[in-house]
């Protein structure tokens, strides 16, 4: 989670800028208005034209926000918008520049997004004040809707299991040298969404251990509940369903922060039979599994020839063992079993098999080779999919689904890497044979990681489920929740100064603060709120660095 070392004008400092942004000029060569898509407005003793219309910095001319071809667009439209020409993919020929700021009307409509010196400029002259902290959101004090064109933009989504990718795009038209009409597509704001579905399976199997050892320790037998319970149209289990609603809160509220007027998905299906036989399946194939007419039993002798697994003992009762155990979220995949021994079965224990045989790595090797990738994550995108769809389509805007296969192409062919956001970039219609192009992606990736907004346990278990603390049926302290975003003044003491992070709250009033030097304790009379906990902890990072997130498709 990250925390903004501040000083007392936060908004200069929480912006999404680069270092050398400090020294650039506010106004916008080729931009139409307050927020860089408005119309031009000729400098006040200058006679020429200018983006903003307002401020007439020496040197400014007018320039087309795109080029003649697409090979020179990322030039004149990045380096003119003071964007940096990239660095770390060299077939990459397009732009990468600083994340746009989000920018509500004087009534809190949204807004073309603005560069960061833009902002800071209307923050400075006083004609904007900080509506939010992450992600940075200013409003107008002198602009309504009605004042303002609004081009609107695209939002781009990738959904994954582990996180999904949202990027805002700006889609223009533009003649080449050929005179041609090409597509110029350019990332406005990426937003990386890291999903908790792992940690809310895990939560409800220990829950379910607790319950299933109540139910039974020290009382007589009772049999578990019946499993055939029915369940809602459109129910899903909690891991799956906090993957819908955690996509959909963050699509909902880039629609509320920006002027989205079309919603792009890429709709991809795993065909979980065909990587399960690690082939392509045709016809009858799909109805014969490994298993078709023989056992598991049967199979696995079959297979290891009835002798041990991990020490080819024969002779012996064998038993059925789980390489990954079922206690660490193993699977009952024919893949995952083998055939033990008693003794290497319970010397293995509930432990890894890659810790069980990790003094004999050649007999690893050899189990580790019928290891089969785990379908989980393939498992939840497929019974997701259609659910994200219904829920995307009530934000009441069109809605476009693409398939992965296209998305792939559009990267590859842009020279792109393979990352959450970049994928979301991608995703869409891309006639790049024709001249159509992906010119510009932020450099900064907002990273917003599902954290939860805490629990309805009252008491704090042990390891064996007993209770062990009672906590606060209260999670409000003295006007502050966990989660919140805080500017601390520190009078005296080792921590003197003032910081900024988010806090985690005690009854006493003593709240902890977490701040990039560490944490410590703070009293809430030296704190002041800037933002209220949204259930997210924030962070960025740079666009080229690899996702914290498993990647599917």
């Amino acid at each position: 989670m990250t925390t903004f070392p501040a000083g007392e004008q936060t908004h200069q400092v929480v912006l999404p800028q680069q270092p050398a942004l400090e020294s650039v000029g506010a106004d916008n060569p080729g931009s139409r208005d307050e927020t860089a898509h408005g119309h031009p407005a000729t400098v006040r003793g200058t006679g020429r034209e200018h983006g903003r219309g307002e401020t007439g910095g020496q040197g400014t001319r007018a320039r087309r926000r795109h080029a003649k071809s697409a090979a020179t667009v990322a030039q004149a439209a990045e380096n003119g918008s003071s964007d940096a020409p990239p660095q770390s993919n060299p077939s990459y020929e397009g732009g990468v520049g600083a994340s746009r700021v989000f920018v509500l009307s004087k009534e809190g409509n949204p807004l073309m997004p603005c560069h960061p010196a833009r902002a800071r400029e209307l923050l400075g002259k006083g004609r904007a004040v900080v509506t939010r902290q992450v992600p940075f959101t200013i409003r107008l004090k002198d602009r309504t809707l009605a004042e303002s064109e609004v081009d609107g933009v695209q939002l781009r989504i990738d959904p994954g299991s582990k996180g999904t990718g949202f990027v805002l795009t700006d889609e223009k038209k533009e003649a080449n040298e050929h005179g041609t009409t090409v597509t110029i597509r350019r990332g406005l704001v990426s937003v990386e969404l890291q999903h908790r579905a792992d940690q809310i399976r895990l939560c409800m199997q220990q829950r379910a251990g607790y319950r299933n050892r109540r139910r039974s320790a020290n009382c007589r037998y009772r049999a578990p509940r019946s499993r055939n319970r029915g369940h809602p149209a459109g129910w899903l289990p909690p891991s799956l369903r906090h993957r819908v609603d955690t996509t959909f809160s963050v699509a909902k509220r880039l629609c509320r922060y920006a002027p989205v007027t079309e919603i792009h998905v890429e709709l991809v299906a795993f065909d979980t039979h065909s990587m399960s036989a690690g082939r392509p399946l045709k016809g009858a194939e799909y109805q014969q599994g490994p298993l078709v007419g023989t056992s598991a039993r049967a199979y696995l002798h079959a297979k290891w020839d009835n002798a041990c697994a991990y020490c080819d003992a024969t002779g012996v009762p064998l038993n059925i063992d789980y390489l990954q155990p079922r206690s660490r979220g193993g699977s009952n995949r024919i893949t995952n079993l083998v055939l033990a021994c008693v003794p290497c079965n319970q010397a293995k224990g509930n432990s890894p098999v890659e810790v069980f045989l990790a003094h004999r790595p050649d007999r690893l090797a050899k189990i580790l080779q019928q290891v089969r990738t785990p379908l989980h994550d393939a498992a939840a995108m497929n019974a997701t999919r259609w659910q994200l769809m219904d829920a995307l389509s009530s934000l009441g805007k069109p809605l476009h689904t693409w398939p992965g296969a296209q998305t792939r192409e559009n990267r590859s062919a842009m020279g792109l890497a393979k990352t959450h956001t970049l994928d979301a970039l991608s995703v869409g219609s891309l006639d790049h044979e024709g001249g159509d192009a992906i010119v510009r992606f932020p450099a900064q990736v907002l990273v917003a990681k599902a954290t939860g907004r805490g629990s309805y346990a009252r008491t704090t278990p042990d390891r064996f489920g007993f209770p062990r603390l009672r906590r606060s049926r209260s999670k409000q302290h003295f006007g502050y929740v966990t989660g919140d975003l805080v500017r601390a003044n520190v009078p005296s003491g080792q921590w003197t100064g003032t910081w900024t992070g988010r806090i985690s709250v005690r009854a006493r009033g003593q709240h902890s603060l977490r701040t990039p030097m560490g944490r410590f304790n703070v009293s809430h009379w030296n704190l002041r709120i800037l933002q209220r906990g949204d259930g997210y902890g924030y962070s960025t990072q740079p666009e080229s660095a690899p996702s914290t997130s498993r990647k599917i498709a």
